[in-house]
Protein backbone atom coordinates (compact mmCIF):
# COMPACT_ATOMS: atom_id res chain seq x y z
CA UNK A 1 0.00 0.00 0.00
CA UNK A 2 1.40 3.61 -1.19
CA UNK A 3 1.21 5.45 2.35
CA UNK A 4 2.47 8.60 0.83
CA UNK A 5 4.74 10.61 -2.19
CA UNK A 6 8.08 12.60 -1.60
CA UNK A 7 8.92 15.71 -4.13
CA UNK A 8 12.26 16.04 -3.80
CA UNK A 9 13.47 19.59 -5.88
CA UNK A 10 16.93 21.46 -6.28
CA UNK A 11 16.74 24.26 -7.60
CA UNK A 12 20.08 26.17 -9.07
CA UNK A 13 21.36 29.36 -10.37
CA UNK A 14 19.28 31.39 -8.28
CA UNK A 15 19.34 34.57 -7.04
CA UNK A 16 21.16 35.08 -3.70
CA UNK A 17 19.40 38.10 -2.63
CA UNK A 18 15.73 35.77 -2.53
CA UNK A 19 17.21 33.21 -1.13
CA UNK A 20 18.17 35.16 1.79
CA UNK A 21 14.60 36.38 2.18
CA UNK A 22 12.27 34.81 4.51
CA UNK A 23 9.67 36.85 3.70
CA UNK A 24 10.00 35.90 0.24
CA UNK A 25 9.92 32.44 1.04
CA UNK A 26 7.10 31.82 3.03
CA UNK A 27 5.17 33.74 0.77
CA UNK A 28 6.04 31.19 -1.70
CA UNK A 29 5.25 28.16 1.27
CA UNK A 30 1.99 29.91 1.06
CA UNK A 31 1.44 29.21 -2.49
CA UNK A 32 2.51 26.01 -2.34
CA UNK A 33 0.04 25.12 0.47
CA UNK A 34 -2.82 27.17 -0.87
CA UNK A 35 -2.52 25.68 -4.55
CA UNK A 36 -2.03 21.83 -3.43
CA UNK A 37 -5.11 22.30 -1.05
CA UNK A 38 -2.98 21.37 1.98
CA UNK A 39 -3.32 22.69 5.41
CA UNK A 40 -0.60 23.95 7.45
CA UNK A 41 -0.50 23.21 11.65
CA UNK A 42 2.70 25.22 12.34
CA UNK A 43 6.18 26.20 11.03
CA UNK A 44 9.49 27.40 12.35
CA UNK A 45 11.72 29.82 9.97
CA UNK A 46 15.39 30.23 11.25
CA UNK A 47 17.63 33.08 8.87
CA UNK A 48 21.05 32.67 9.51
CA UNK A 49 23.21 35.59 10.13
CA UNK A 50 25.24 37.61 7.19
CA UNK A 51 24.90 36.10 4.10
CA UNK A 52 23.74 33.02 4.44
CA UNK A 53 20.74 31.23 3.95
CA UNK A 54 17.33 30.25 5.34
CA UNK A 55 15.70 26.93 6.57
CA UNK A 56 12.11 26.42 6.42
CA UNK A 57 9.42 23.85 7.74
CA UNK A 58 5.45 23.57 7.81
CA UNK A 59 3.97 20.80 9.69
CA UNK A 60 1.11 19.92 7.69
CA UNK A 61 -1.81 17.73 8.33
CA UNK A 62 -0.57 16.01 5.28
CA UNK A 63 2.93 15.70 6.55
CA UNK A 64 5.44 18.36 5.91
CA UNK A 65 6.63 21.10 3.74
CA UNK A 66 10.55 22.01 3.82
CA UNK A 67 13.39 24.32 2.51
CA UNK A 68 17.15 24.75 3.01
CA UNK A 69 18.46 27.53 0.85
CA UNK A 70 22.25 28.01 -0.02
CA UNK A 71 22.91 31.50 -1.26
CA UNK A 72 26.53 31.38 -1.30
CA UNK A 73 26.01 28.16 -4.12
CA UNK A 74 22.78 29.66 -5.47
CA UNK A 75 20.41 26.63 -4.69
CA UNK A 76 17.26 25.87 -2.65
CA UNK A 77 16.44 22.36 -1.85
CA UNK A 78 12.77 21.44 -1.05
CA UNK A 79 11.26 18.32 0.72
CA UNK A 80 7.52 18.49 0.35
CA UNK A 81 5.81 14.72 1.66
CA UNK A 82 1.98 14.15 1.22
CA UNK A 83 -0.05 10.87 2.72
CA UNK A 84 -2.82 11.73 0.60
CA UNK A 85 -2.23 12.31 -3.11
CA UNK A 86 -2.43 15.66 -4.37
CA UNK A 87 -2.03 17.16 -7.91
CA UNK A 88 1.10 17.77 -9.32
CA UNK A 89 2.64 21.00 -9.48
CA UNK A 90 5.06 23.30 -11.68
CA UNK A 91 7.97 23.03 -9.29
CA UNK A 92 10.23 24.20 -12.42
CA UNK A 93 8.17 27.08 -13.40
CA UNK A 94 7.22 28.43 -10.20
CA UNK A 95 10.58 28.31 -8.88
CA UNK A 96 12.28 29.69 -12.05
CA UNK A 97 10.04 33.04 -11.70
CA UNK A 98 10.12 33.05 -7.90
CA UNK A 99 13.77 32.55 -7.43
CA UNK A 100 15.12 32.83 -10.84
CA UNK A 101 16.46 29.56 -11.14
CA UNK A 102 18.13 28.31 -14.03
CA UNK A 103 17.26 24.58 -13.92
CA UNK A 104 15.03 23.11 -11.55
CA UNK A 105 14.95 19.32 -10.24
CA UNK A 106 12.64 17.08 -9.31
CA UNK A 107 12.62 13.55 -7.76
CA UNK A 108 9.17 11.81 -6.92
CA UNK A 109 9.26 8.82 -4.76
CA UNK A 110 6.54 6.65 -3.53
CA UNK A 111 6.50 5.70 -0.34
CA UNK A 112 5.37 2.43 1.26
CA UNK A 113 4.58 -0.97 -0.34
CA UNK A 114 3.13 -0.83 -4.04
CA UNK A 115 1.83 -4.55 -3.64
Amino acid sequence: MIVGTVWLVEAAGCNPAILRDEFRLRRLFDVIISDLGLKAIDSIWHKFPDEAGVTGLVALTESHLACHTYPEHGTATFNLYCCRTRPEWDWEENLKSCLSAASVTVTKIERGDAN
